[in-house]
């Protein structure tokens, strides 16, 4: 009944916003009629009792042609033309009886090219750069989910890891059988995957891209090819910020999942109920499922479908037809048409719906118009009135974190991180647990972001719900990496192994220690990137053997499905007093609700004779202070309220059990912190 709903939500949201859409200026006006009436249409493979009917959007095309084919990798298939109606969408119906394992479309004549239906929910694809693909036909079996339904968090709650699937299990440290796999995620007994998300507490997981991408990229230095690869000689896209079908999960990722070339992948569609099972695990453990998706650009290099169908309505266009690229990404997909739009919402849909996702990060979401974001948010929001919508507020030149929370949705808070850490360890730009103020600022700005940045003292957010504060992501070095490079531990071209870096020096430790201390205790959702909590490097592997870049730090690992990113499980145990930092931290956020309560006016700063440290308290049912000291040179000293003060978290430990008491006042030592209950 939900789903009932949402279409005829969503059906509405299309007909009121598609007239005032703005189309890209030198895109070709496609009919305002045809374009309406096309958003009603229930888009690909649908079967209703005997029948079962195929719909296409592809109204510059002349002839479509259906084909099926018994093997994957069939050149030829039985054929049958489609009929175009008025509003652009070709179909046809036929008996389910007929229906073979794959299907696909082909333009222009019955022998191909061949193109997968782009609402496919699994898809069969030839590996390598340009991906042959066709459509698999799933059965109709539904997914056992037993009683588990989404984890409803509030915002405020969460304390997300973002991680890479594959990252997170396929070193042989993790002692995982399926690593890099939807099942080996889940899989018991390892070091790695869920195991790693219990054991340090997280209560969120918001995984790198899952919908099926090129994560092969174009051969290197091919003199035979028209596009001349120079920058990519690992020929991956490992993160999957190219994504080619926004309904089908990941293939690499299922257990029949391979790199090889040339071979035929997801042949059975198995990755589809892999992937269930893997939400369905993590739900059970309480964890909420959060996917980071990528509308404002598709992949670059495969034969996708929106370009061959019709790349007027789908991209934005330059006068010559040519796509534009503010994303940096080869093309920029068009939002703000409305078959564009339906797409975007039916696929948030289908996630929720059919793999019970609890929410989704939006790549580049300042590229993603504000028509579309409010369809996303009623659509999303009338299935799950919980659902998490986070933007990436920035892309094609644009930064709207404002805008964004004007419209209901949350967004990475960059200038957290780069006040807390810092920017750029090369300009020697860094940030307050290094000892100084970033950018010019002063106090006042760092209590502004320890309140979740609100609109009201200049911030970006209504609420402190919608600053995701974080200081590291899978972008840029890591924050162990920043630390290396900023204090000279390692420069920035110097040749290090992973042995040589990997143990943190007390100096290293300390400052790990304080940022995690200002993460933990600020106001809103908290982000930790995959490793962080044991400060791990990213030194470049070289699995190709002629990177040239080999054994130095990496701060664009996108194209290294090796141990670059894989994240070594032995590194862990190394730091393990960080490790317990975090988890100590991460415990007292879940016991305490005063620090995760994002109520406005909540916090009362007070400041201490150094101007580079102040400190906070809040009153629940218990009242609690926090006080921080950037000053990397001498101790802070504070005045405590009166009574006797429970000590929870100090430079060295951190848990919810007291490791002493305090009364009267308080000195805390340089690059530290303290939590106090009383």
């Amino acid at each position: 009944m939900p789903q009932t709903i949402t279409i005829w939500t969503f059906a509405i949201t299309l007909l009121l916003t598609a007239c005032a859409s703005q189309i890209e200026e030198g895109n070709d006006m496609l009919s305002s009629a045809t374009t309406i009436a096309a958003v009603d249409e229930q888009l690909g493979m649908t079967r209703t009792g005997a029948q079962t009917t195929f719909r296409v959007y592809a109204p510059a095309q002349d002839r479509v042609f259906l084909l099926f084919f018994k093997q994957a990798a069939d050149t030829t298939g039985i054929s049958h033309p489609m009929h175009k109606q008025a509003n652009g969408v070709w179909s046809l119906s036929v008996s389910s009886v007929d229906l073979a394992p794959y299907y696909a479309y082909s333009l222009h004549s019955q022998a191909g090219p061949f193109v997968a239906d782009p609402y496919s929910r699994a898809v069969v694809r030839q590996n390598n750069f340009r991906y042959p693909s066709k459509t698999v036909i799933l059965p109709e079996a539904e997914f056992d989910w037993g009683q588990t339904e989404f984890i409803h968090q509030a915002p405020s709650d969460l304390v997300i890891l973002e991680a890479h699937l594959r990252d997170l299990t396929v070193h042989q440290s993790s002692g995982s059988k399926a690593g890099g796999t939807y099942l080996g995620f889940i899989e018991p007994g390892q070091k790695g995957g869920l195991r790693h998300l219990k054991d340090l507490g997280f209560n969120a997981v918001e995984f790198l891209p899952l919908q099926e991408f090129g994560n092969i990229e174009i051969d290197y230095q091919n003199p035979d090819l028209d596009i001349w690869n120079d920058w990519n000689p690992y020929e991956t896209n490992h993160w999957g910020y190219m994504t080619s079908f926004f309904f089908a999960p990941e293939i690499y990722y299922g257990s029949d999942g391979t790199s090889e070339r040339g071979v035929w992948v997801g042949q059975d569609g198995r990755a589809v109920q892999e992937l269930q099972q893997l939400v369905k695990t993590l739900h059970a453990a309480g964890i909420a499922v959060i996917m980071d998706v990528v509308y404002n650009h598709v992949s670059q290099y495969d034969a996708n479908p929106f370009k061959l169908l019709d790349k007027q309505a789908y991209f934005r266009l330059d006068a010559k037809g040519g796509y534009l690229s503010h994303s940096g990404c080869g093309n920029d997909f068009q939002t703000e048409n409305p078959m564009s739009r339906k797409l975007i919402v039916e696929s948030l849909t289908y996630w929720m719906t059919h793999y019970h996702i609890d929410g989704f990060r939006f790549d580049l979401a300042a590229m993603i118009d504000l028509e579309t974001v409010d369809a996303i948010t009623a659509t999303t929001q009338a299935i799950n009135p919980d659902v998490i919508l986070i933007g990436e507020p920035w892309g094609g030149g644009a930064y709207n974190p404002a805008e964004l929370a004007d419209h209901g949705w949350a967004a990475w808070n960059d200038h957290f991180r780069n006040s807390i850490k810092g920017r750029n360890p090369r300009e020697n730009d860094s940030g307050l647990i290094f000892g100084r103020f970033w950018d010019g600022h002063d106090i006042v700005y760092y209590e502004n972001l320890m309140q979740g940045y609100p609109q009201s003292e200049n911030g970006f957010f209504h609420s402190a719900a919608q600053s995701v504060n974080y200081l590291e992501s899978h972008d840029d070095y890591t924050l162990g990496d920043f630390i290396r490079l900023t204090l000279g531990k390692v420069g920035p071209h110097e040749l290090v192994t992973r042995k040589q870096v990997a143990v943190l020096s007390p100096e290293e430790l300390r400052i790990h220690k304080f940022a995690a201390l200002n993460l933990l205790t600020s106001q809103g959702p908290v982000m930790i990137a995959e490793g962080q909590t044991w400060g791990r490097a990213k030194v470049i592997a070289n699995s190709i053997g002629t990177d040239p870049h080999a054994g130095q730090l990496d701060h664009n690992s996108y194209e290294k499905d090796d141990e670059t990113n894989w994240l070594n499980w032995d590194e862990k145990q190394l730091n393990s007093e960080l490790v317990d930092y975090y988890r100590g931290l991460i415990a007292i956020r879940a016991q305490q609700a005063e620090l995760r309560d994002c109520s406005s006016g909540l916090r009362k700063f007070f400041s201490s004779q150094d101007s580079l440290a102040y400190g906070f308290s809040m009153q629940g049912q218990q009242t609690m202070l926090v006080l921080i000291n950037a000053n990397a040179q001498r101790k802070a000293q504070f005045k405590l309220p009166t009574g006797t003060w429970q000590i929870l978290a100090d430079a060295a430990t951190a848990g919810t059990t007291s490791k002493g008491r305090l009364t009267g006042s308080a000195d805390i030592l340089p690059l530290s912190g303290l939590i106090l209950l009383q």
